[in-house]
C-alpha cells in the first residue's frame, strides 16, 4: 500500500465522516437526530423528523461523499483497478462509522451509491429503478434499499462495467448495507417498521 493510497483512503474516510444530517438538525431545528425518529444519522431520518426541505441537501451532501473522492482522488493514486474501490469503501465506512460522531453514523446507502455512480452508473440506474418500485409497493425505505444494494452486483455483471472488481465489492458491499440495517430488518419481521411518508416530529 503506497503513501498516496493511504492518504486517500484516509482524506475518503474523513470527506464520508462529514456528519451531514446531524449538522442539518441542529442548523435547521436545534435538534441532535441521533436523539429522534431512528437516530439514525441519515436522509431518511432527517426527512421523517425534519421534512423533504432539509432531507434533500443531506441526501445530496450524503451521496457527493461517496462520489467526489473516487473521481478526485482515483486519479492521483494511480490505475489500479482496485484503487477507485478502495476509496469508495473508505467514504461508505466513514459515513457508517464517522469519527466525528463517537464512531456512529447512518445506515451507507447514500454514500454508496455516490461511490457506485462514479464506477458503475448504468447498473446503478438500474438498481434505483428497484428501489423506487419497492418503495412504492411497500412503503419501506428500508427494504427497498436492501433489495436495491443486494441486486446491484448482479446488474454490474450482467450489464458489465469498465471495472472488472465492481460486482464483487459490490457484493460485499451488499452484505454490509445488510449489517447496518440489522436493525430494520427485525422490526420488519415483527411489523413495526415505519413506513416513508409518516413524519415523526422532534
Amino acid at each position: 500500500m503506497t503513501p498516496a493510497l493511504i492518504a486517500a483512503l484516509l482524506v475518503a474516510y474523513l470527506a464520508g465522516s462529514v456528519p451531514t444530517s446531524y449538522v442539518v438538525g441542529r442548523l435547521g431545528r436545534g435538534i441532535d437526530l441521533r436523539q429522534h425518529g431512528s437516530r439514525s444519522l441519515g436522509a431518511t431520518n432527517a426527512f421523517r423528523v425534519l421534512g423533504w426541505q432539509w432531507a434533500l441537501p443531506v441526501a445530496v451532501v450524503d451521496i457527493a461523499k461517496g462520489a467526489i473522492p473516487v473521481w478526485l482522488l482515483s486519479p492521483l493514486v494511480g490505475p489500479a483497478p482496485l484503487v477507485p474501490l478502495a476509496i469508495g469503501l473508505a467514504a461508505v465506512l466513514g459515513h457508517v462509522f464517522s469519527v466525528f460522531m463517537g464512531f456512529r453514523g447512518g445506515k451507507g446507502v447514500a454514500t454508496a451509491a455516490g461511490a457506485v455512480l462514479a464506477l458503475a452508473p448504468i447498473p446503478l440506474l438500474a438498481a434505483l429503478g428497484i428501489w423506487t418500485a419497492l418503495l412504492k409497493l411497500t412503503g419501506y425505505v428500508s427494504l427497498a434499499s436492501m433489495a436495491a444494494a443486494l441486486a446491484f452486483p448482479m446488474l454490474a455483471w450482467w450489464i458489465g462495467t469498465s471495472n472488472p472488481h465492481v460486482a464483487s465489492v459490490g457484493a460485499g458491499l451488499a452484505l454490509f448495507i445488510l449489517f447496518t440495517h440489522r436493525a430494520n430488518i427485525g422490526r420488519l419481521l415483527a411489523g413495526t417498521e415505519s413506513r416513508f411518508g409518516h413524519r415523526r416530529t422532534a
